[in-house]
C-alpha cells in the first residue's frame, strides 16, 4: 500500500548494526519522495536490489527505460512495485477500475485505498497486465506485488457464498497467472509477492514465485516490536519459504538505533535480506552492517 505523504519525515534511520559484517545482498525500498524525481541517490546507495515504483509521482510519470538502466548499471537488480489486491484512487486507472465494477470495500487502515475483484478478467485486462507488460518493456527485472492480503481483508458481506479459501486460491491463480506470463517473455524475471507467506500452502505458489518480501516481521510501524501471535505465524512460514529456497526480502518500520540494530541482527540469523525504515517509504535508510 502506498499513500502520498505531503510532509517530509523528519526522522530518518541513520544507524546499523553494531557488527561490520554485510548482510548477503542487502535491499533498498522506496516508492515516492525520490528527488527531483530521479532515481541518482538509489543508485549511489550500497545495496544489491531496489524496489521502486512503476512511476516515480505514483501516477502516470513512469519511470523510463533510461532511467531503469542507469539504476540497474550501478550493480542493482531492480523490481517494479504495484498492487495486485487493490488500487488507490491516485493510480491513473482507478478511473476505469471503477466505471467496470470491480471497486470492493475500502481499506480502513488506508483511506483512498479500494480492495477489487481480482480474479475477474477486467482487474487482468485494465490493471495486472498493463503494468506487468510496462515493467518488463522499461527492463525492470521483476515485480513486487503488493497485496496479496486483499483475501483476508474484503468484506465478505459483498461476496455471498466466498470464502477466505476461496479467495486464496484465487489470489494464488492471479500469482501464478502473472509468473506465467512474465516468464514466458523473460525466464529471468523475477517475481516477489509481498506478505500472506501462508499462500505457499496453495497448489502452484511456490513454483510461481522467485522469492518474497516480508513486512514488519520484527519491528511494526514504528518501533513496536512484533509480538501479537500473527508476528510469530508469520516468521515460522517465511523460514518455510528460506528453506524452499526463495529470497526474503524483509522490511521494518523503526527509527530508534537499538530497534535498528535489533532488526538488522534478526535478519543476519535468519539469513534473510533485510531493511529497516520509515513507513512512509519516501527516503533511503543506511544499510545494515
Amino acid at each position: 500500500m502506498l499513500v502520498i505523504v505531503l510532509v517530509t519525515m523528519l526522522t530518518s534511520v541513520s544507524s546499523a548494526c553494531a557488527d561490520d559484517s554485510p548482510l548477503p545482498g542487502g535491499f533498498v525500498y522506496q516508492l515516492q519522495g525520490y528527488p527531483g524525481g530521479r532515481l541518482d541517490e538509489l543508485a549511489a546507495a550500497p545495496f544489491r536490489t531496489a524496489v521502486v515504483d512503476l512511476a516515480r509521482d505514483a501516477g502516470s510519470s513512469y519511470f523510463r527505460a533510461d532511467e531503469i538502466g542507469r539504476l540497474k548499471a550501478s550493480g542493482k537488480r531492480v523490481l517494479a512495485y504495484f498492487e495486485i489486491g487493490s488500487i488507490e484512487e491516485f493510480r491513473p486507472d482507478f478511473a476505469a477500475i471503477r466505471a467496470e465494477r470491480l471497486l470492493l470495500n475500502e481499506w480502513p487502515s488506508w483511506p483512498g485505498e479500494h480492495f477489487v475483484r481480482y480474479w475477474e478478467p477486467g482487474w487482468w485486462e485494465l490493471a495486472v497486465r498493463p503494468r506487468l507488460d510496462r515493467a518488463l518493456a522499461t527492463g525492470f527485472d521483476g515485480v513486487y506485488l503488493d497485496t496479496p492480503l486483499a483475501y483476508e481483508e474484503i468484506d465478505l458481506a459483498l461476496l455471498p457464498g466466498t470464502d477466505r479459501v476461496a479467495l486464496a486460491a484465487r489470489m494464488t491463480d492471479l500469482i501464478v497467472r502473472i509468473s506465467a506470463h512474465v516468464k514466458r517473455l523473460n525466464p529471468a524475471f523475477g517475481v516477489y509477492p509481498q506478505n500472506s507467506p501462508e499462500l505457499r500452502e496453495y497448489p502452484g505458489y511456490l513454483a510461481a514465485i522467485d522469492g518474497i518480501g516480508m513486512e514488519e516481521l520484527f519491528f511494526r510501524a514504528t518501533d513496536e516490536p512484533c509480538t501479537a501471535e500473527f508476528c510469530a505465524a508469520n516468521l515460522a512460514q517465511t523460514r518455510k519459504l528460506k528453506e524452499a529456497g526463495k529470497t526474503v526480502l524483509a522490511v521494518d518500520y523503526a527509527t530508534r538505533a537499538e530497534n535498528v540494530a535489533e532488526a538488522c541482527r534478526r535478519y543476519r540469523e535468519e539469513g534473510f535480506e533485510g531493511y529497516v525504515t520509515v513507513r512512509a517509504l519516501d527516503t533511503v535508510a543506511a544499510p545494515c552492517r
